[in-house]
């Protein structure tokens, strides 16, 4: 792939206008009208600034969205209840009616009532404005709805980045076509930036690091957005229950049996609104063989923590977009992603970030 020229805005799409979308998109125009670095991990990334991001086209089904500007459908509040840190001027993008799909499962569909209007032609849209990065906000358990996104990312010539656990990012016959349309892929399942997964990886590091063992862990989490609403449909949970697992078990020296630890969401509790709680409980040996037992609790804004990533991911993503970059990029996805193609230790997935940011690394 031909380096594109460097611009200073980056030009993104968003697939599914809900409390992700809503967070990044008031946190864009926080970090314009306040100088501050306060939570981020990169306040400059390859010489780009959180503010330099534009949301030039969305898309939904949802009819109180469609058609709306993206200002105020992230406000939406039958859908939205993530924290206000922003007021979002008018951004001159509506949000776009796309196919459903598989977007509305059982539970979300109390809340969400289709859009009547006809479906716009994706690809013809992302060509018309430009857009450089599609990102994927749709909700868990799309697992159609968001190979369709990233084909017509392949389709309009856009690099794509996987926020959801569908397994596109990590999946060989994915990664083959993104390399051969000579794009660049971010994926899978956003690792927020102080989540519960994340901390879960530093403890099982931290064990392995000071010569314990771990024999036994849980890690349940509950909350009160749309995401675990439509988590009560099992069906949708099969995904998101591999990623989270998967990402803690990567980091064990020795991994546990799948009786002996269970992580994932639990359950829905609508007044915690767009909170997540997160109940940590690891068994296991030290010294002597003498039982060890931790037990923690997290108390997290959850959308806040999972935009601190996603801006460094679209920012990374420009990077190869300018250097020509085409494949998963491995480094941002180790270090930003649950379920990224290749597991490394968050250490050394930091280490390989910051090179390829740098411009040392390829991936």
């Amino acid at each position: 792939m031909a380096k594109t020229k460097r611009q200073k805005e980056i030009r993104i799409a968003i697939a599914g206008v809900g409390n992700c979308a809503s967070s990044l998109v008031q946190g864009i125009e926080y970090y314009k009208k306040n100088n501050s670095a306060l939570g981020l991990m990169h306040p400059e990334l390859g010489g780009y600034k959180v503010s330099d991001i534009k949301v030039v086209a969305a898309f939904d089904v949802n009819k109180d969205k469609v058609g709306k500007d993206v200002s105020k459908a992230i406000f939406d509040p039958n859908t939205i209840n993530t924290v206000k840190i922003a007021d979002v001027p008018y951004l001159g993008v509506k949000v776009m009616k796309a196919p459903v799909m598989d977007g509305v499962g059982e539970y979300l569909g109390t809340k969400v009532k289709v859009s009547d209007k006809n479906d716009v032609d994706v690809v013809k849209e992302l060509k018309k404005s430009g857009v450089e990065i599609l990102i994927n906000y749709l909700p868990v358990g799309s697992y159609t709805a968001s190979r369709f996104y990233a084909d017509v990312a392949i389709k309009a010539m856009c690099a794509f980045i996987n926020f959801i656990p569908e397994f596109i990012a990590s999946d060989a016959g994915w990664i083959k076509k993104f390399e051969q349309a000579g794009l660049p892929i971010i994926g899978d399942d956003n690792k927020g930036q102080l989540g519960a997964s994340i901390l879960s990886r530093v403890l099982v590091n931290l064990f392995k690091d000071r010569g314990g063992k771990i024999e036994r862990m849980y890690q349940l989490n509950f909350g009160g957005n749309t995401d675990f609403l439509n988590l009560l449909e099992h069906s949708r949970l099969k995904s998101k229950r591999i990623s989270k697992t998967e990402t803690v078990q990567s980091q064990m020296s020795e991994r546990l049996r799948d009786d002996s630890i269970h992580i994932g969401p639990s359950d829905y509790v609508p007044w915690l609104k767009s909170r997540k709680i997160a109940n940590i409980r690891i068994e296991g040996k030290t010294f002597g063989d003498i039982p060890i037992y931790i037990d923690l609790k997290l108390d997290v804004e959850d959308k806040s923590v999972a935009t601190g990533v996603a801006v460094d991911a679209i920012r990374c993503a420009k990077l190869a977009l300018n250097r020509g970059i085409s494949g998963v990029l491995e480094s941002p996805s180790a270090y930003f992603m649950k379920f990224p193609a290749k597991q490394y230790p968050d250490w050394q997935a930091r280490q390989m970030l910051e090179e390829f940011i740098a411009g040392k690394r390829e991936r």
